[in-house]
């Protein structure tokens, strides 16, 4: 028997059958799930799709809807320009495909925020065609088992999974397999701490028979990530309500809505000593970390309140609503931006 038909095995019985968006026929949701699941679990991921198709049950409707809608639906799964290559997907589908799905591979790739992988994955589980898939789950088993050498992000390495992805890809029951060997890879070829014993392929892995599972795949060398701060000014006025500024579409947190910066580090919306002489500001909080990709963000908040009523007079080089806590408003915040408004230490 061949590592496909073990694994597919394996699935009929430890496999994930009843994951809320296996639903064969319509890529739409599988669509919504993939964009989802790059870079975040699925444990995590669940809550966040049920709520995002509740509210978006057809393409239509999430073309449709307002950017600031989907931002704040996406609020806390990070990557948000995951959320906005979506609503520009729905948007381009529901413009120049009258609103149908693509059900062509190369047609699915020329859309914002679809790779090869994902589009495989999408046409493989929703309408059964034949297309190897390489996610992070996938690159790991296969990297494991053939004991490759290198690390999956280098071009050679890459070709080389692929080759072996496109290979172990069955002709039928594509969707179950699609699904397997990402199951096989979340659940027991885990990044950390394995479950090796539990896996159908292991009597062969090349990695487990050498007893260098850990090895595999090949780590990047990491590089010390920069450090870039700022400052974040908390403005509440006589409602208690907090000044929000909308970001630009590009950048960190793009298009979210976010605490005016007192920074130089990026481009400034404030300066700190040009503050309108009605903003009382009392003594900024201790510096938080907020890591990203590639650098992490240090940043302090100075917490701040008008004297009076200036509402209309406020700082007005950027779009900026007053966000009332209590009673939110459906924006996209970024975590840490909500974390900070809704403290009671600030």
């Amino acid at each position: 028997m061949d590592i496909t038909d073990r694994i597919l095995v394996w699935h009929k019985q430890h496999g994930r059958h009843n994951l809320p968006w296996q639903i064969h026929g319509d890529p739409y949701p599988v669509w919504i799930s993939e964009i989802m699941l790059q870079q975040t679990q699925v444990a995590t991921v669940i809550p966040y799709y049920e709520r995002f198709i509740r509210q978006f049950p057809e393409l239509q409707d999430l073309a449709e809807a307002e950017l600031d809608l989907v931002l704040h639906l996406w609020s806390g799964l990070g990557y948000y320009a995951r959320a906005r290559n979506l609503h520009k997907t729905a948007t381009i589908i529901a413009e120049h495909h009258n609103g149908n799905f693509p059900q062509e591979i190369d047609e699915l790739l020329q859309l914002p925020g679809i790779g090869l992988s994902t589009a495989g994955a999408i046409l493989a589980q929703s309408l059964g065609q034949r297309h190897p898939i390489l996610d992070g789950n996938v690159k790991r088993v296969l990297a494991r088992y053939y004991c490759i050498e290198g690390w999956p992000g280098h071009r050679e390495t890459e070709k080389r999974l692929w080759q072996l992805s496109e290979k172990n890809t069955p002709s039928k029951n594509v969707a179950e397999y699609t699904q397997a060997i990402m199951d096989l890879g979340a659940t027991v070829c885990k990044r950390s701490s394995p479950h090796c014993p539990d896996c159908p392929i292991n009597n062969d892995c090349q990695a487990n028979l050498l007893d260098e599972v850990n090895t595999y795949p090949h780590k990047k060398i990491r590089k010390k990530l920069p450090v870039k701060t700022t400052t974040f000014l908390l403005l509440r006025n006589e409602k208690d309500e907090i000044y929000l500024t909308q970001r630009p579409p590009a950048g960190i947190w793009g298009s979210l809505w976010c605490l005016p910066e007192l920074s130089q580090d990026s481009t400034p919306i404030v300066s700190a000593e040009h503050l309108p002489a009605y903003i009382k500001t009392g003594s900024p909080t201790s510096v938080v970390r907020h890591t990203f990709s590639h650098y992490h963000l240090d940043f302090t908040v100075i917490p701040a309140e008008l004297k009076g009523k200036h509402d209309s007079a406020v700082m007005e080089s950027m779009p900026a609503v007053w966000y009332n806590p209590d009673n939110p408003s459906q924006l996209g915040l970024a975590a840490p931006i909500k974390k900070i408004i809704h403290s009671t230490e600030v």
